[in-house]
């Protein structure tokens, strides 16, 4: 009876002991918490520079994480729930002239053209592409018709191999989103900005994008683009009747070749007939990047 009163009172005493020292550690990390704080309010009042960086970093931050979720939750709506055309008088003065400019020159209906003008602006913004860019590059690859399909399989608007970029569309609906405009866009801008990081060049990325080995061998399809890019920036900045075949000086091209090819997107009018060029699919993936 004796030895089980002195165990009860070995596991109280062992059990008050580990209570004590829990307290004592947690007052101590309070107190170093507590220390910690009032050094980094001391050193904030005491710089302001570092406070207003720190207070930058946070707001950009916030902002990025905001338009990453609204990013994504506008990736998810169905393309049948998304309008369809827009007409470009609604549109700020900028992007109407665009897309009149481009019903005119593609023949194609200016209301349709109104929304894809619209998405390149808005998307562009976010992927710090010029929209510009983004549908000269529409221009070449498809002549803005959604449903192309080039001989090696690049598909819609912005001619991209739906094969190779499934992950892509699955947030999309599946690889038949390919034939959405909206959805080949967004696709496209995301394949077109993973080519120009990696090339570290817009001439670069075009090339990159088109499937070339040489940016100086490309068939000519870097120089058709910011060609195309010219006149559109024209348009948009000045506000002038350009011609719709004006031509332009040939664009300098860098004079550093990529690395490593990385085919990307076919036009049907292009297909893989170009000097230098093999199967233009994007190829690019986590594992290039």
């Amino acid at each position: 009876m004796t030895a089980t009163h002195n165990m009860v009172s070995g596991l109280r005493s062992l059990a008050a002991s580990v209570a004590q020292g829990f307290l004592h550690i947690t007052h101590s990390g309070f107190a170093l918490l507590g220390v910690a704080v009032a050094i980094i309010v001391i050193t904030l009042t005491a710089r302001p520079d570092l406070r207003q960086a720190g207070e930058a970093r946070l707001v950009d931050w916030l902002q990025a994480r905001q338009e990453t979720l609204a990013i994504a939750a506008d990736d998810l709506q169905e393309p049948s729930e998304r309008t369809l055309a827009v007409n470009p008088k609604e549109l700020p003065q900028e992007q109407a002239r665009v897309a009149y400019w481009l019903s005119k020159k593609y023949r194609v209906a200016p209301e349709p053209l109104g929304l894809l003008v619209a998405e390149a602006y808005e998307i562009g913004s976010r992927a710090k592409l010029d929209p510009t860019l983004i549908l000269a590059v529409m221009a070449i690859e498809s002549r803005f018709n959604p449903f192309a399909q080039s001989p090696v399989g690049a598909q819609g608007l912005m001619q991209v191999m739906t094969r190779v970029h499934t992950d892509k569309y699955e947030a999309l609906g599946g690889h038949l989103a390919a034939f959405d405009p909206v959805s080949n866009l967004r696709v496209g801008v995301k394949v077109l900005q993973e080519c120009i990081a990696r090339a570290g060049s817009v001439q670069g990325g075009l090339a990159y994008y088109v499937g070339a080995t040489d940016p100086q061998n490309d068939g000519g399809y870097a120089e058709k683009v910011l060609a195309e890019h010219y006149r559109l920036r024209q348009v948009a900045s000045t506000g002038r009747a350009v011609p719709t075949s004006q031509p332009v000086a040939p664009p300098t091209l860098a004079t550093q070749a990529p690395a490593k090819a990385v085919p990307a997107a076919a036009s049907p009018e292009q297909g893989a007939s170009a000097t230098g060029l093999g199967e233009k699919v994007a190829l690019l993936t986590a594992t290039d990047l």
